[in-house]
């Protein structure tokens, strides 16, 4: 396998042209000159070559050009161009600040990348949606979230109102890696999914890529989510926050050492359990409902080749009353070293920590309590990962790289305490970890074709100390047994192995000066699997890791789509066409326990699935009107042996038809108006499709024994929302703005899941019940400050 990697590597470096003794490099760091953030994705474009490159996730470019005097224009929609003059008579460093365009109205954008990046650039299957608009785009209760707002994207979808993550493609929530700052979040919701863990005052960049995932990335098998940190304010002391209906927040940037350095502190807390005290009962009044969170990130220049960056987040949702709390948080802490070797070799080298957990449990405070409960989970994983980017041409890219993970997760530490007597139900500790090697390669043939392959190879090991039993089987469908005993693994035992090859492709092929082509593979392998038998998954699933019993999930998708821009650069459309395979999907049994169940392999099921769609898209980027419309066309299915009479039935969120849009109207320099409107398919369910009585009461039951037979009502919500920003200086020196929004604007009263029972006052007779998270408008205000 080592060999093969090998190969791939020879074979771009047979690729390149001959480099000659007269060849140098210019390269650099491009900024904002308001706060020295390192901007993400500027085009630097040689005039005289008519060659360029855009700058990497942290604002560094590096180009390789004949002896000769060039101009370098740097350009970034929203940022006024910028030229320079070099003679390349040896290799040169040109760093660069940016300036925001005067707040016209005719310049409103809506996008910071290069205008025409949508058609020229070698991704497909990427969104990318700046927080200057996710911040005027109408919210629940007023409050900005990330989470919520990529969900107006084509391809993206939630099972409910309030469920916690979001559906890629055919993919449940576990299948996509979200990423803040470039370490795994394992649960990326507050509040039961109706807030998430990103805080918008920290947020610099949001990357969601669904398809031609570049080899540099691996561990899921439906999109990743790569969220950015802001690095702080490095020119000046910033403070800003938000007072809203449900929580506050408060961010403050500074810089430090002469500007070498610079920090963000970032924090939340909701008050929800403050306002309603008043309101409760003896009872409840001691209810705790609330989240916080604390996010914070340093920055600190080394010397002109070396910038260190430490990042973290700490957030933690309570809930519970009286004896009963229950409680769940992430915890994540990143350090980044950049280092330059030279100005064609870039390196990133991360190190990650991250740990989910939650508790639930009554009397947990009170050991002298005759009855009492305490049950603990967690999932914790450390990475280390260098990444390399070479700059041999403007043409020619190589990156390459490899990552280490170690992975220790905590199922179940339980006790239970019936009348003074204690017993243990806890689970062992699972153990293993993950190595992966990549390599990758974009080329550049002329103006109008862009290539980039790679291949990642990922070795995946369980690890002992672990108990393992195999399971036999007593039927189709049913619950598998144990076979005693297990065989025993002591520490450091490789219990079992699995390795993937995971090959990438795309090509871009350009059909006119604004329209293109482009096709994308992509193979995917995932070792770490999300349990959940609900409807939604909640805090209390359990993550498992692939073993004996379990296999790694696999997918293959390949996507074809075309991209075109009008009015220069004015809107820009696609359409996309995808088809994608899954391997090792997970199902369970019929009343199967996932919870605190030593022998969870036996109530599992395991089949394939698949999803296909179109997707189509039109942006506006300028002008006072600005926004998107999405139309998504797809399917998303199953097949498990046991279930559906052993054919094909749609996943739980599966909806064929998703329309989306969103409008932002600048209607002054001081107001805006905006909206979102979005209507979907209803998600499947089963329903009884006959009844039979017994006892004297109406039974439900499904004849043909199909899964997900029919479907909840359609999804359709109306949004709006007003931002006008004050007429006077706040205290003489900041600026505020008011934010007045409704959310479900016609009091749609949408439903979360449509179940039966029998009938209260006639036992003869059974009713569809209609459940919903929100039924009402919910109209809110929030003021925004900054100092």
């Amino acid at each position: 396998m080592k060999n093969r990697i090998l190969n791939c590597l020879l074979l771009a470096l047979i690729s390149l042209p001959a480099l000659a003794q007269n060849r140098h490099s210019v390269s650099g760091y491009v900024k904002d000159n308001k706060n020295g953030e390192g901007l993400i994705g500027v085009s630097v474009y040689v005039r005289e070559a008519e060659t360029g490159v855009v700058t990497n996730p942290y604002g560094f470019y590096s180009l390789t050009l004949p002896d000769g005097k060039y101009t370098l224009v740097f350009t970034y929609i929203g940022y006024q161009k910028v030229t320079r003059e070099v003679v390349l008579d040896g290799d040169k460093t040109v760093s660069i600040e940016m300036t925001d365009e005067s707040n016209e109205l005719a310049e409103v954008t809506i996008s910071t990348q290069k205008e025409d990046e949508n058609v020229r650039s070698i991704e497909m299957s990427v969104n990318k949606v700046e927080m200057k608009t996710i911040r005027k785009m109408p919210a629940l209760l007023g409050e900005v979230d990330l989470i919520r707002s990529i969900q107006l994207l084509p391809g993206v979808t939630a099972v409910g109102e309030g469920a916690s993550g979001f559906n890629v493609r055919g993919g449940d929530v576990s299948q996509n890696l979200v990423l803040l700052d470039e370490a795994p979040v394992y649960n990326s919701s507050h509040l039961f999914g109706f807030f998430s863990v990103f805080n918008p005052d920290a947020v610099k960049d949001v990357k969601l890529i669904k398809g031609g995932i570049p080899a540099q990335y691996g561990g899921r098998i439906s999109s990743i989510l790569d969220v950015r940190m802001k690095e702080g304010n490095a020119k000046k002391r910033e403070i800003n926050g938000g007072i809203g209906s449900i929580f506050s927040r408060l961010t403050y940037e500074q810089p430090f050492a002469k500007g070498k350095g610079s920090f963000i502190v970032a924090g939340r807390r909701s008050y929800i359990d403050v306002l309603a005290k008043p309101f409760l009962n003896s009872d409840l009044k001691d209810s705790k409902f609330y989240f916080y969170d604390l996010t914070a990130k340093v920055n600190y220049q080394l010397g002109n080749k070396d910038t260190f960056y430490a990042s973290g987040y700490f957030g933690k949702d309570v809930f519970g009353g009286g004896d009963f709390g229950f409680g769940w948080g992430n915890a994540t802490a990143t350090a980044r070293w950049n280092h330059i070797f030279s100005n064609k070799l870039f390196m990133n080298l991360t190190g990650y920590y991250s740990n989910y957990d939650y508790n639930l449990g009554q009397n947990q405070n009170k050991p002298d309590a005759k009855d009492r409960f305490d049950w603990k989970s967690k999932i914790i994983s450390t990475s280390i990962k260098p990444d390399f980017t070479f700059y041999i041409t403007p043409n020619n890219q190589l990156t390459f790289g490899g990552q280490y993970i170690y992975y220790d997760t905590r199922p179940g530490k339980a006790t239970f305490v019936s009348e003074g007597d204690m017993q243990d139900i806890s689970l062992e500790p699972r153990y293993a970890d993950e190595s992966a090697l990549y390599v990758g390669n974009e080329l550049k043939f002329g103006d109008r074709i862009s290539l980039q392959y790679g291949v990642r190879y990922s070795y995946f090991r369980s690890l002992g100390p672990a108990t393992e039993y195999e399971y036999a089987d007593k039927g189709k469908g049913i619950r598998k047994e144990p076979v005693f005993p297990g065989t025993e693994y002591k520490r450091g035992d490789v219990i079992k192995s699995y390795g993937n090859l995971e090959p990438r492709a795309a090509l871009n092929i350009g059909i006119t000066s604004n329209a293109s082509i482009k096709a994308s593979y992509n193979r995917t392998s995932q070792y770490l699997h999300l349990l959940s038998n609900t409807a939604a998954s909640s805090p209390l699933d359990v993550w498992t890791l692939s073993g004996v019993n379990i296999k790694p999930e696999k997918a293959d998708q390949v996507a074809i789509g075309w991209f075109q821009n009008f009015q220069d650069n004015t809107y820009e459309a696609s359409v996309e066409l995808y088809y994608k395979k899954l391997y090792n999907q997970i199902d369970y049994v019929p009343a199967s326990d996932l919870l605190l169940n030593e022998y969870v392999p036996g109530d599992l099921l395991f089949g394939k699935g698949r999803a296909y769609g179109a997707e189509f898209y039109l942006k506006k980027n300028k002008g006072r009107l600005t926004g998107w419309v999405s139309y998504t066309l797809s399917r998303t299915e199953r097949l498990v042996e046991s279930i559906n009479n052993d054919d094909w039935f749609p996943a739980r969120f599966d909806k064929p038809h998703n329309i989306t849009a969103v409008a932002i109207y600048e209607l002054t320099k001081r107001l805006s108006l905006s909206s979102n409107f979005t209507i979907q398919s209803g998600t499947p369910a089963t329903f009884p499709t006959n009844r039979y009585s017994t006892g004297g009461f109406e039974i439900g039951n499904n004849y043909n024994g199909l899964r997900n037979n029919s479907r909840i009502p359609a999804y359709h919500r109306l949004d709006l929302a007003a931002t006008l920003k004050s007429k006077r200086k706040l205290f003489k020196v900041g600026e505020g703005e008011w934010v007045f929004s409704v959310y479900n604007v016609y009091n749609r009263r949408n439903p979360f899941s449509v179940y039966t029972r029998v009938n209260e006052d006639n036992p003869l007779k059974t009713e569809a019940v209609r459940y919903s998270v929100i039924g009402n408008f919910i109209p809110s205000i929030t003021y925004n400050f900054k100092f």
